[in-house]
């Protein structure tokens, strides 16, 4: 029996939170202005206040009720010889810089704080102040309005209203969820083998979901990696539990992160199984999934700038959100793309943005992994402004150091700011030239096309910040446009400095002299902020979850994961045993052939004449995997000159979807042929081909990425960073085993299947390689390895 619903529960909010979701109203505005920085915030808080007489109060802490809600704030200021309360804000250039939306919220909150003021201190009329101050100059405009108590009450009230209307929907809608999850059961009525094992590890990292250390603060920041074998059903083995714990330990959100569109659709499939299973006793599910798109893939207008003035889907926007909002709410819980789209356009407003605003009200969020982990991470800011406790699910977290290192990593083209000097003019081409001279003092000595530095050069910096500075004066008065290359530049420069303001040993600068050109004089490079090593960066990330569960077939050795990703020193372990055996897998390790670069010659008639025996003995459909498109055709090319029986079709360089299914096409059941792919490419992992879809694999390569100096400087830094040794397998072994690991995965999916795997290349006949390989694989016919665990 379920509880009633409770809508007279106490509610707290902030004036913030409270103005931001009743008070925004106009268009959506993203022109791009630069705004002052945090630091610059504070210090112009503290330079009105300590303008201010001795009896001016700073930093006031108020709060007031309206029925059961509780709205508390801190207001900048108070002058009480003028009785005048004071907004603060910072502004760069010209005041009408400040968006009408903007100036709305701002004008918001000052009335808030001045109602909250009037009745602490029982006045019955005040001034309320607007407190512009420019960055730079410290020039102060004060716009103010004289209210009555009883003005600035009706004012709180009707806010306040509009407030509980939805907070009271949002507690019913939480205590049906809960009660709806609590009451949940496995939607395929049993667990595959190995997915109750996952499930049960994936609930426990909850941990008990109450207040329990001295200071009262909720335990969190728990992390588990769990390697779970390809086929046990991973996704909805860790959206299960998570859910169920959602109810029963007092989660807020739950946040399944994906690299690639396959785990995106696989996540979207399973949680509409759980809608199919919960609208038996509602019509709609009392869980609402947002599914988080890309802007380039829901853009309605991708000729318009993202304001009133040239998108019609932004004009009036603030205005039209609030009846979008309720509409989608009342109509569907599942927010995919179409849904999201169909209410955005009936409401005349903008689908990305709305889904990005719907993301305060979901339940559950699928997003790409940039979403909380980048730096600029929408997901990530949300659950640290608002308190929320999620539960974060990472998909394929094999993927994460890479991509991480991606997000964590800034270049700076020498072409781009030649662009930008000859589009340049006053003191912004001052600056530039200044930063020119100091960007070719980095590479006036050097020899080598490829060098890496432990620092970065003061100077360097120094004319990159003021370089900055400079186009981000001259844009307060005359805001820049996509494509002007002067905002192409800044734009790099603001993430480049950023990543300098937080450079350390887990990082290289990079400088790559370009080729020479015809016609250009003087040299030009690329400079490069090249992140190495994630992890300090995403432990704010870590610590922000309540649990976060990092799963993979592949995260063999789990060290190797806990130190790129900053992962805490106590983080659980899980393996789970694979539900496949060693009889549905013949592995084969062709010990006699090498695939390294100088060998390749010599490999391709002895690994084509293996193909062709292996076809001719079991005829089938069949993967082979080549460390790059080179060594890919000339092994095809030798096959289809010595045995052009042998039916085969080839992956190429920048395939599109309607060619990537093409090629999975021909992948049919009674099918003939061996396929050839580029290991690590999009058909080495996220493919799906059971029964006799395919039914083996060669994989002519170790994997290992290529010796090149930038491979090798990372090397350098990784042995600096973690100790000398770890160096050539962080870079070098455990990513290239990895790709093998997963490559192998596409054959066997289901406890049916059967098939054969030859490893090519003589190191996997090293122990420290084959040690890395899955314990249940029997190698050349040996038995499987007993379980590490």
């Amino acid at each position: 029996m379920t509880t009633p619903l409770q809508t007279s529960a106490p509610l707290t909010v902030s004036v913030r939170a409270l103005c931001a979701f009743t008070a925004r109203t106009g268009d959506l505005d993203l022109r791009f202005t630069p705004a002052p920085s945090a630091l610059e915030g504070m210090e112009s808080h503290r330079l009105v206040q300590g303008r201010r007489g001795d009896g001016y109060e700073a930093e006031v802490a108020l709060s007031g009720l309206f029925q059961q809600l509780t709205v508390r704030g801190r207001a900048d200021g108070f002058d009480a010889t003028r009785q005048q309360l004071e907004e603060i804000k910072t502004y760069r250039g010209q005041l009408d810089g400040v968006r009408p939306h903007q100036r709305a919220l701002h004008w918001a909150q000052a009335r808030v704080y001045g109602h909250l003021l009037c009745q602490a201190r029982g006045l019955t009329r005040l001034q309320v102040a607007l407190v512009y101050v420019q960055t730079g100059t410290g020039q102060e405009t004060e716009l103010v309005e004289t209210h009555t108590a009883a003005d600035l009450q009706a004012h709180f009230e009707a806010l306040c209203t509009r407030y509980l209307d939805w907070a009271h929907s949002e507690q019913q809608h939480r205590q049906a969820r809960d009660a709806a999850l609590a009451a949940l059961t496995f939607p395929h009525g049993s667990f595959r083998a190995g997915q109750r094992e996952l499930a049960v590890a994936v609930y426990r990292n909850v941990g008990p979901g109450h207040r329990d250390d001295k200071d009262g603060n909720e335990d969190g920041g728990r992390c588990l990696l769990a390697q779970a074998p390809t086929g046990i059903g991973k996704t909805l083995g860790t959206l299960f539990p998570l859910l169920q714990a959602s109810a029963r330990k007092g989660l807020d959100k739950l946040f399944f992160l994906t690299a690639k569109g396959t785990g995106h659709a696989l996540a979207l499939d399973a949680l509409a199984r759980v809608h199919e299973q919960l609208r038996t006793s509602s019509p709609i599910p009392p869980l609402r999934v947002l599914d988080v798109l890309a802007r380039d893939k829901v853009c309605e207008h991708p000729d318009k700038a993202c304001h009133g003035e040239s998108c019609p889907l932004a004009q009036g926007f603030y205005d039209r959100l609030p009846a979008a909002r309720h509409a989608l709410v009342q109509h569907t819980s599942l927010w995919d793309g179409p849904a999201v789209r169909t209410t955005a356009l009936a409401h005349g407003i903008c689908p990305y943005y709305l889904a990005q605003e719907m993301a305060h009200w979901c339940d559950v969020a699928v997003a790409d992994y940039h979403y909380f982990y980048d730096s600029a991470a929408m997901l990530y800011a949300l659950t640290v402004a608002h308190g929320w406790k999620v539960g974060v699910l990472v998909d394929e977290a094999h993927n994460l150091p890479d991509r991480a290192r991606r997000m964590y990593t800034a270049e700076l083209r020498h072409g781009t700011l030649a662009d930008a000097r000859a589009a340049a003019t006053g003191p912004v081409r001052k600056a530039l030239d200044a930063l020119q001279r100091q960007w070719n003092a980095i590479h006036r000595d050097q020899v080598d096309t490829y060098c890496a530095h432990p620092a970065l050069p003061e100077a360097f910096v120094q004319a990159l910040q003021r370089a900055i500075g400079a186009v981000a004066e001259a844009q307060t008065d005359a805001p820049l446009l996509p494509g002007d290359p002067v905002l192409a530049l800044y734009l790099d420069a603001l993430h480049f400095a950023a990543m300098a303001e937080q450079f350390g040993s887990h990082a290289l600068l990079d400088v790559t002299l370009d080729p020479p050109r015809y016609g250009r004089r003087g040299r030009s490079s690329t400079l490069c902020i090249r992140n190495v090593v994630p992890a300090p960066h995403l432990a704010a990330r870590h610590a922000a979850a309540h649990s976060s569960v990092l799963f993979s077939g592949t995260l063999t050795p789990p060290a190797f994961y806990r130190d790129l990703l900053g992962l805490p020193p106590e983080t659980g372990w899980v393996d789970v045993e694979s539900p496949f055996y060693s009889g549905q897998l013949a592995v084969h390790t062709v010990g006699h052939l090498s695939t390294r670069f100088a060998d390749r010659a010599q490999s391709l008639g002895p690994i084509a004449h293996l193909m062709a025996e292996q076809f001719a003995r079991l005829p089938g459909n069949y993967l082979c995997f080549a460390s790059s498109f080179d060594y890919l055709q000339r092994i095809a090319a030798q096959l289809q000159q010595a045995h052009p029986e042998v039916p085969q079709w080839q992956q190429t360089a920048g395939m599109d979807d309607a060619a990537r299914e093409a090629f999975l096409d021909r992948f049919q059941e009674g099918g003939q042929g061996i396929g050839f792919a580029v290991l690590g490419g999009a058909f080495s992992e996220g493919v799906d081909l059971p029964g006799h879809r395919l039914i083996g694999a060669f994989i002519a390569t170790l994997g290992l990425p290529q010796v090149n100096p930038v491979n090798e400087e990372m090397r350098r830094a990784m042995d600096r960073h973690f100790g000398a040794g770890k160096g050539y397998d962080y870079t070098y072994l455990f990513p290239g085993l990895r790709k093998v690991v997963q490559a192998a995965g596409r054959v066997i999916r289901t406890e049916q299947d059967q098939g054969v795997v030859f490893l090519i290349d003589d190191r996997y006949r090293r122990a420290a390689v084959r040690d890395l390989l899955p314990e249940w694989w029997a190698l050349d016919g040996a038995p499987p390895r007993p379980p590490s665990r």
